[in-house]
């Protein structure tokens, strides 16, 4: 079974870079107004819709629970290096638990956040 999210984006060019380094996979399908990431860990189908209006994050924000705070920083790092904007919130009270975590926006302003409770 695989979770199912489909978002919509203004550019697609963009978006398809951006999701190619977040998951550090190609996507499966590319389509003019379509692209699709199939990601085996997690079970992700995830969709891109090319619209012609996006107000950013519609949803509150979507994430990734990783093993520990190791973790946390080495996709900090990884995607640092590759130029986009992070955002630390360290040993933070957050969901009634203790977390390290980061935050990455992608090109139509919705938050990504990679997070371990400690």
């Amino acid at each position: 079974m695989y979770t199912h999210v489909g978002i919509n984006v203004i550019d697609l060019e963009k978006s398809i870079a951006f999701y190619r380094h977040l998951f550090e996979h190609e996507p499966v399908k590319v389509k003019d107004d379509y692209a699709k990431f199939l990601l085996e860990e997690p079970k992700l189908n995830f969709t891109l819709n090319l619209s012609d209006e996006v107000r950013g994050n519609q949803v509150s924000h979507f994430g990734f629970q990783v093993k520990n705070t190791d973790e946390v920083m080495a996709q900090r790092d990884r995607l640092s290096g590759l130029g986009f904007t992070t955002r630390d919130e360290m040993n933070v009270t957050c969901c009634y638990a203790v977390q390290d975590k980061f935050w990455v926006q992608d090109p139509n302003g919705n938050e990504w956040e990679f997070f371990a409770p400690l």
